[in-house]
């Protein structure tokens, strides 16, 4: 069984105060775990290789927490008030779950096997964690978050990721010099969506390792980039640009739709 701890019961409690503040920033608790919410993302988590810390359950959801962990795992598991738990919910319909996560750490030649999604300034971390899981589920090698990007850390990228985030590669916190040095680095092909002028993606050639650069609805891929890469277009009717997410997963499908006729 794993380890049951005291009942937590007082808002002052150390772990709940940790908790409350990282969830309201939309961070990591002081020491760099991260907080997954969800009997799903726990489960998501124990089956890949992310490393769980502890477990943070309201009293009427901790038997079916306990359940979902392994024995021989050994991770505490903190029974908290039910009324108490609303304070630490990253979520306004708690399914009364908090796990203390870290994800795996990549390499850069992992992420960039084959085709690699590059976030640049998508700060919307429900977006973020939406094109992660787009990403996994049509065959992306791996997904990179630049710096203003949302963090894949971020409680609700974590949720909308739905469990992505523990097994898809990639980097995080990463300059725009340090993206070219690296793409360059792994003759990788590099593209950016773009407004406007620019190749169409049907035209574009999937068969080698390619980065693909999203760039915010506001702004659009920054102009560093747009210099540096081929500048790719999504023809479209009537509208002239799409949301990050959807503009995304018409890229990942379309590179997923070559290959499965090749």
């Amino acid at each position: 069984m794993p380890y049951r701890q005291t009942t937590i019961t007082s808002r002052t409690n150390r772990w709940i105060r940790q908790l409350r503040l990282a969830a309201t920033r939309g961070t990591t608790v002081p020491d760099g775990w991260a907080l997954a919410e969800s009997p799903h993302l726990l489960q998501e988590a124990l089956r890949s290789s992310s490393e769980v810390q502890r477990v943070f359950a309201a009293e009427s959801a901790l038997q079916r927490a306990e359940a979902t962990i392994p024995p021989h795992r050994g991770i505490p598991v903190h029974p908290v008030a039910e009324g108490l738990f609303g304070d630490i919910a990253t979520t306004a319909r708690s399914q009364g779950v908090l796990s203390l996560v870290r994800l795996p750490s990549w390499s850069p030649g992992e992420v960039l096997q084959g085709l690699t999604i590059v976030l640049d300034a998508v700060q919307d971390p429900g977006n973020a964690g939406t094109i992660a899981r787009s990403a996994e589920a049509f065959g992306a090698s791996g997904i990179i978050f630049l710096s203003g990007s949302a963090a894949p850390t971020n409680p609700k990228c974590l949720r909308a990721a739905a469990g992505s985030m523990f097994r898809l590669p990639h980097l995080s916190r990463i300059g725009t010099d340090q993206l070219l040095g690296i793409v360059a680095g792994h003759g990788c092909r590099l593209l950016a969506l773009a407004a406007g002028d620019g190749t169409s993606l049907a035209r574009i050639d999937f068969s080698g390792p390619t980065a693909v650069v999203v760039g915010s609805e506001t702004h659009g891929v920054r102009p560093p980039l747009l210099d540096a890469a081929e500048r790719v277009v999504i023809p479209t009717r009537s509208v002239e640009s799409l949301n990050a997410g959807i503009a995304a997963a018409v890229v990942l499908y379309e590179s997923a739709r070559r290959s499965a006729v090749r």
